[in-house]
């Protein structure tokens, strides 16, 4: 006889773990089912996602400033030596602790794991096929899919998993690459890019769009496409890589440029990093009668995460939205309290994001180009870091606060930030636009002195009084 559940997650990652955890809280019996190898919960975030990542960007950040920021602070270090297998294994330290904290948390709470590979039945059952091959059944009154993204591959840049790699394998190069060509200009290509530059690689990115960082206000991405460069990246816009070869520990990679020209690029490493999609492969979702988007793989829900399948839902990577973490999470969370009577709710207008590169990038709503298209007035306050004091205190001071506000009425509508810890700032930003709040608003909250937050408060103030005090 099947195991009985009130809720069933597939997939044990920042929305899956969240939403178990959550329903468990709230008296549920449940369930959640992970494939991935070595019973490691955590999704691709804690796994190979976002904590190795940064992780690694951290480190490779502490090296940086030992080469080339510790002198211009009085502190003089010589002999610096890169310890690239310490620095893995710090990383891994740091993974395991973190996804051997989901398994404390699913025990405390009453969370059942459950390790396999996971197809959906009809009947909201749900089949999962052990690493042993054995197949258990697992019977739930709901199954929540949360299965996450994967990387995309190019069909003419197969992954190889030496040589052309996916962020997956780009986390543990071993040795440092002597040249690394990073397909994609976006967050995750620069990301990677970011740390094998710092610890002495060649970078050089090839983008196929006319800008890096597509989806990012215009005037942000700029100023980063210029900081980056200014660092020693290298960057081919508006050029289509058509394939690549690979001999021996080389690969040339070849492209093409706008003008038509052929360009060639040779690197013992290439990074493909060009977006990435719902993962629903073996799911069971046609057996199941599950509707989606064959091209996008993306499924369709209510705003309870409700599919065409009555007691079937889905949150995460898999439905509409930025393929973010903390989005799958208050996903996860939402889905849990309404499946219990409750009546919470996500803004999607006040989602952050964060790319950590250095300086960090943040930012909330929309962007400048976004408003524009609207077609309603704005105003627009920025403000520098090398303004402000505590910046220049870190020796901090690349960067820019910018606040987009209703001309009539001020209410923000989107905040950018360029500059040292950016991912802490946005936060003072997401909470006022949760509460619909203004530039004003955020301008007459006494910010700390000398702060980075400071920036914050003058670029608003710069937006709705059209003046900073302190520029």
């Amino acid at each position: 006889m099947a195991d009985e559940y009130d809720l069933v997650v597939i997939g044990a990652g920042p929305g899956g773990y969240t939403a178990a955890i959550r329903a468990a809280q709230l008296k549920m019996k449940v369930a959640c089912v992970e494939k991935r190898a070595g019973k490691a919960l955590g999704g691709t975030c804690l796994n190979v996602g976002c904590i190795p990542s940064k992780a690694l960007l951290d480190s490779s950040e502490h090296y940086e400033a030992a080469l080339h920021k510790l002198a211009r602070h009085g502190v003089k270090v010589s002999g610096v030596q890169l310890d690239l297998p310490t620095m893995l294994a710090r990383k891994d330290k740091v993974v395991k602790e973190l996804t051997g904290g989901v398994a404390f948390l699913f025990k405390k709470y009453g969370v059942t794991p459950v390790y396999g590979a996971a197809k959906l039945l009809k009947g909201n059952a749900v089949e999962v096929a052990g690493e042993d091959g054995k197949t258990t059944t697992l019977k739930a009154k709901n199954v929540l899919l949360a299965t996450g993204s994967e990387s995309v591959e190019l069909p003419f840049l197969k992954y190889d998993g030496k040589h052309v790699v996916s962020s997956t394998e780009a986390l543990n190069f071993s040795p440092v690459p002597k040249h690394l060509i990073v397909v994609g200009g976006g967050y995750i290509g620069l990301e990677l890019g970011s740390v094998w530059k710092r610890l002495g690689a060649k970078v050089t990115v090839v983008e196929f769009l006319p800008r890096i960082l597509a989806i990012s206000d215009g005037e942000v991405a700029a100023e980063v496409f210029k900081l980056l460069k200014q660092q020693g990246m290298e960057f081919h816009l508006e050029t289509k890589v058509t394939g690549a070869a690979i001999k021996g520990d080389t690969v040339t990679v070849t492209a093409q440029a706008k003008d038509g020209k052929e360009l060639k690029f040779e690197g013992d490493r290439v990074l493909v990093a060009v977006g990435r999609r719902p993962f629903t492969a073996g799911l069971g979702l046609d057996e199941a009668g599950v509707t989606y988007d064959p091209k996008t793989r993306q499924i369709p829900v209510d705003e309870s995460f409700r599919t065409n399948v009555p007691g079937v839902y889905a949150i995460g990577d898999l439905i509409a939205g930025p393929m973010l973490a903390h989005k799958a999470s208050e996903e996860g969370v939402v889905f849990a309290e309404r499946l219990a009577g409750m009546k919470p709710h996500i803004n999607y207008d006040a989602i952050p994001s964060v790319i950590y590169i250095w300086p960090e990038v943040a930012s909330v709503g929309k962007t400048e180009e976004q408003v524009k298209e609207t077609g309603k007035p704005y105003k627009v306050g920025r403000f520098k870091f090398a303004a402000t004091g505590r910046a220049k205190a870190m020796d901090e001071q690349d960067g820019f606060v910018k606040v987009i506000a209703d001309e009539k009425t001020d209410r923000v509508l989107g905040v950018h930030i360029l500059g040292p810890r950016a991912s802490d700032l946005i936060a003072e930003c997401v909470t006022v636009m949760e509460y619909h709040g203004s530039a004003e608003d955020i301008a007459r909250c006494t910010h700390g002195h000398p702060t980075l937050s400071e920036a914050v408060g003058e670029a608003a103030r710069m937006a709705y009084a059209g003046m900073p005090l302190n520029s």
